[in-house]
């Protein structure tokens, strides 16, 4: 229940975060290039809204196995030793979210003591990097529910993405379509 949420939410925001972005660059840009004017705190808050966008879709990248890495080596060793690597590797993210929570949160109190706002954009600064705290807590959300999954054996190890393989299993599709239309078109004699 809790993790459809936190899908749906997440996956929401991060389309509307891409939204956002795009459509105000694209309004910025007609306006400097077709009525000579712009809206000047348009590439801050681009840069704002980009930076959520990049804390959000870490988590997102865990959950969806998008992350690249080489695990070349780690597929040399036997089930068990991947599991065990596999361990490691989502402590280590935990303990990475975790300084990354401490320190967001630190960043949030000390902007929102001072009540800074940020430079062209009537935003207050605490509310912008608000995403750190927040983006780093998903993550480690995302890593303790692979560290799970290795656990209880539905999962070997950390899953990152494989562009070779999918290539070749493209490659291998597109080729058995061909024969296929290939040995379709062919006239039987």
């Amino acid at each position: 229940m809790i993790s459809t949420v936190v899908n749906r939410l997440e996956e929401g925001i991060i389309a509307l975060l891409l939204a956002a972005m795009t459509s105000l660059t694209f309004v910025n840009v007609v306006m400097r290039y077709v009525f000579n004017s712009g809206l000047t705190w348009a590439l801050e808050t681009t840069e704002f809204l980009f930076a959520w966008l990049i804390l959000f879709g870490m988590s997102y990248g865990v959950k969806v196995g998008s992350h690249i890495g080489v695990d070349a080596l780690v597929r040399l060793f036997p089930k068990n030793a991947q599991r065990v690597i596999g361990l490691i590797v989502v402590a280590a993210g935990i303990l990475y979210s975790s300084w990354l929570i401490i320190g967001g949160w630190e960043l949030v109190s000390f902007n929102h003591m001072l009540e800074m706002e940020a430079e062209d954009s009537p935003i207050m600064l605490w509310i912008v990097y608000l995403i750190m705290p927040v983006g780093a807590a998903l993550l480690a959300f995302r890593l303790a529910q692979v560290g799970w999954r290795i656990l209880i054996g539905q999962q070997v190890g950390f899953n990152l993405a494989d562009e070779a393989r999918e290539a070749i299993d493209q490659l291998g599709a597109s080729t058995v379509e061909d024969d296929k239309s290939t040995t379709a078109s062919t006239p039987k004699s």
